[in-house]
């Protein structure tokens, strides 16, 4: 079952005003596409009135209800003024405030489960919409002082009665809005910044003696998305018909210094979560053209205490982590580029986990650092975006895979350090020679520096035992040549002439 969030709710509302991008210069015509474009969202819209008053067109008692799956949004706006600049544009404007009613059904399964009953309140005094352009490439820009979220009321009692706070405050509000195309076939382009974003939660149980507080603040928030909805019609029956269709999805956001604590009171004690970070982002885009996903932070700090942890505080941070994944997601006979990365640098944990495993601190505590950069051309001859035709394929890959870059591989840790690159090409009419995997030819280089010590450090905290260190050893030996340093290996592993090398020797 499908239920929409309050974040969404929240969002449908914002909507509105962006609706009203797909106007014409006067306000009727502004009014007009905000009422067709709601309908085809599937909302159900009505007023009370909708008259003229000079330059302006009112709208009285606006209500706009959505039910999806059973869960209903039900927003009241007292009055929305559509005002003629009389230069081509449109000034939009709301009252002050408004309120978001929410039914979410019960879940099924569950006996005794009821729906659930949420008032949400929203602040935007001095919020004002400027819409201009055509119906068919309008623009818009948004500026409001600060808006606020806020729960009025759960289970039809009112929050404060039952010592419940949810609010967030969006302050320094700035939007830029571009809208093109018919109603069944949008193209939008939606920038939106804020300056300062500030969140509380707040709860109290007195059956349980229980509170819990969260508090959150953050910093130069931006957030931007792109939507072609070309192939609109498609999305819900096949995703990679749509786009086909050319439906393409993309969106990013990033923030600045961003600072969360959790306080839990329990009978057993306190609990207290806090995490800061310097930066952060995240990018998504999805079209014909394949899938890319990436997330970064830097400078983030994690601490924890409570009655669960053995130590008076544990603390976790990095200096910067970074995920990235592109692929394609529709079949071609063409070769498609992907790529994979996993970045986090300078991981650090507080001693007193780490006394946990080396209480004698036989190992260096220095923060450690793990790189996985890769890139590489695919065929695929399945579109992965279809579910059904994945689910025939059984076990059987979805394509073949040509060529594969180690860009950069690197793991630091306890004093010691694996670096390494290489690329490799695939021979895919050849699956016999290993074992069902397309035939490589290629090499990485490899080299371990600390590994032996480290590894005898292992062995004297009990960790590992000598006979297991010597299998490893001999092992390492099989594939490895001694360095430059005292403390430093080196590999060459080979792929050539349907065989497997280390360091020019022929194992396979």
């Amino acid at each position: 079952m499908t239920k929409l969030t309050l974040a969404g709710s929240t969002a449908m509302a914002a909507a509105l005003a962006a609706n009203a991008a797909f106007a014409d210069v006067t306000p009727e015509q502004v009014w007009q596409n905000w009422q067709d474009m709601s309908a085809s969202y599937g909302q159900t819209m009505t007023a009370a009135s909708a008259t003229r008053n000079g330059d302006t067109l009112v709208i009285s008692d606006l209500s706009v209800v959505q039910d999806q799956d059973g869960t209903v949004v039900d927003i009241a706006i007292d009055a929305v003024n559509f005002t003629d600049n009389g230069d081509g544009t449109v000034d939009i404007t709301m009252s002050d405030a408004y309120t978001i009613a929410m039914t979410v059904p019960a879940t099924e399964g569950i006996d005794g489960d009821s729906p659930t009953n949420l008032t949400i309140a929203v602040s935007q005094p001095g919020m004002v919409t400027t819409v201009s352009g055509t119906p068919d490439a309008a623009t818009y820009d948004v500026e409001a002082p600060a808006i606020t979220i806020k729960l009025d009321a759960i289970e039809g009692v009112d929050a404060a009665a039952v010592d419940a706070t949810v609010e967030a405050t969006m302050s320094t509000v700035t939007g830029n809005y571009t809208v093109s195309g018919p109603a069944d076939a949008k193209v939008m382009d939606v920038a939106f910044d804020a300056e300062s974003v500030a969140m509380t939660v707040q709860a109290k149980d007195p059956d349980t003696q229980s509170d819990f507080q969260m508090t959150g603040t953050i910093a130069d928030l931006s957030v931007g998305y792109a939507l072609d909805l070309g192939g609109l019609a498609l999305m819900g029956s096949n995703m990679a018909d749509a786009l086909k269709a050319g439906t393409s999805i993309g969106g990013s956001f990033s923030h600045g210094l961003l600072d969360f604590a959790i306080n839990v009171t329990e009978a057993t004690g306190p609990t207290r979560i806090a995490a800061t970070s310097d930066s952060g982002g995240m990018d998504f885009v999805l079209d014909a053209a394949g899938m890319v996903y990436g997330i970064s932070g830097m400078g983030t700090v994690l601490t924890m205490s409570g009655p669960e942890i053995p130590f008076p505080e544990l603390k976790v941070g990095y200096g910067e982590i970074a995920m990235n994944i592109a692929m394609p997601m529709l079949a071609s006979p063409d070769l498609a580029d992907f790529a994979f990365l996993t970045r986090i640098v300078d991981l650090s944990v507080s001693d007193e986990l780490w006394g946990m495993v080396d209480p004698t601190s036989i190992l260096p505590h220095d923060p450690a650092t793990v790189i996985l950069d890769t890139k590489g051309k695919v065929r695929l001859t399945t579109d992965i975006a279809d579910d059904a035709a994945m689910a025939t394929l059984g076990e059987a890959p979805p394509g073949e895979l040509h060529a594969l870059d180690l860009t950069e591989l690197r793991a630091s840790v306890a004093g010691a350090e694996l670096t390494g690159a290489g690329s490799f090409t695939f021979d895919n009419s050849d699956l016999v020679t290993f074992q069902g995997m397309p035939a490589p030819t290629g090499k990485i280089d490899l080299k371990l520096v600390g590994g032996n010590v480290l590894l005898d450090k292992l062995v004297a905290m009990g960790l590992v035992t000598e006979q297991d260190a010597n299998g490893a050893r001999m092992m390492i030996s099989m594939f490895a040549n001694p360095g430059a340093g005292p403390e430093e290996l080196t590999s060459t592993l080979e792929f050539k002439d349907k065989g497997f090398f280390a360091n020019g020797q022929r194992l396979q």
